[in-house]
């Protein structure tokens, strides 16, 4: 088939990669524009935009796709459906409707539930034991449109961010194969509202620790939000990131440094810390961190006088 496929985050590049081995044609690639990345603050490509080039795909990174001009760009590409895959952007309906077909989307939870912008940080978050893809009809509602193929997928109950991805992002790539290949056969399930749940983007207030929550809680936060952006406490003024962290015995005023092994004490129970990072630093484990940046037992983490460093 002629496709046009729009992402830009990792997540799109095992899906792109599928289609292609496929057979499928991919008339243009469009991904969000190069942004200022690194200590050097050069413009670089989105991972998306970088696979496509090494493929040897026409790329393209409007600056703008709400005028008249794009929609009949992509009208006349003649294209039989569209493939959206973390895009980063809500398409109006004149460019959802440019391809014959309208555009198909891959979308990393069991639609209705974690419909938005972080549905794998919030299943994460919320606990689940299980998740999945979905591959959907987009329409001009956010992830609101019926649901072509499903599966499911278990939660490992130590899984983050940066494990659970990849699998759903590898899952969504068979799934959107198979949805093309049998397209004409598939019948288009409306999501309904049982279970339906909001997964907005992470807000910078959710990163912060609050050693009030039961250690539980804190432990999902840290695996949900590792590596990026990263959950976060303080430490006098100076901002520790919070990379690994498990759930121990101890109790104690939230926030207090229980041992010498930066075991932390929360509303419920107490949390160790197993690798951290300093404000330019690389991550550490925490006995390699703490030869050289000595935190007291006794001392507490996270007061809100100590400033954010």
């Amino acid at each position: 088939m002629r496709l046009i496929f729009m992402g830009s985050g990792d997540f799109a590049v095992p899906a792109l990669e599928a289609l292609v081995a496929a057979g499928h044609e991919i008339v243009a690639t469009y991904s969000q524009p190069p942004r200022q990345a690194g200590r050097g603050k050069r413009l670089q490509p989105t991972p998306l935009a970088k696979r496509a080039h090494e493929l040897g795909l026409d790329v393209r990174c409007p600056g703008t796709m709400d005028g008249p001009e794009f929609a009949s760009e992509l009208t006349g590409i003649g294209a039989e459906f569209g493939i959206l895959v973390a895009f980063g952007t809500l398409l109006p309906d004149t460019v959802l409707s440019a391809p014959v077909g309208g555009f198909l989307n891959i979308h990393p939870s069991l639609l209705p539930r974690w419909r938005g912008a972080a549905p794998i940080q919030r299943t994460i978050m919320a606990g689940d034991s299980a998740t999945g893809v979905c591959v959907m009809q987009m329409n001009e509602r956010f992830d609101d449109g019926p649901v072509l193929l499903r599966r499911e997928v278990p939660v490992p109950g130590d899984a983050t961010y940066s494990t659970l991805a990849p699998v759903l992002a590898a899952t969504g790539a068979e799934l959107v194969v198979a949805a093309l290949a049998n397209i004409d056969r598939l019948e288009p399930v409306p999501q309904g509202t049982a279970g339906r749940t909001a997964a907005p983007r992470i807000d910078k207030s959710e990163t912060r620790i609050d050693w009030n929550r039961p250690a539980a809680e804190i432990c999902r936060q840290v695996r949900a939000l590792s590596r990026v952006p990263g959950a976060w406490t303080d430490h006098g003024r100076m901002r520790l990131k919070v990379l690994a962290a498990e759930v121990v015995e101890g109790s104690g005023k939230p926030g207090e440094v229980l041992d010498s092994e930066l075991t932390v004490a929360c509303g419920e129970n107490a949390v160790r810390l197993v690798e951290i990072q300093r404000p330019g630093k690389r991550s550490a484990a925490v006995a390699e961190f703490l030869r050289g940046c000595q935190i007291e037992v006794g001392a507490t983490l996270g007061c809100p006088e100590s400033g954010e460093g």
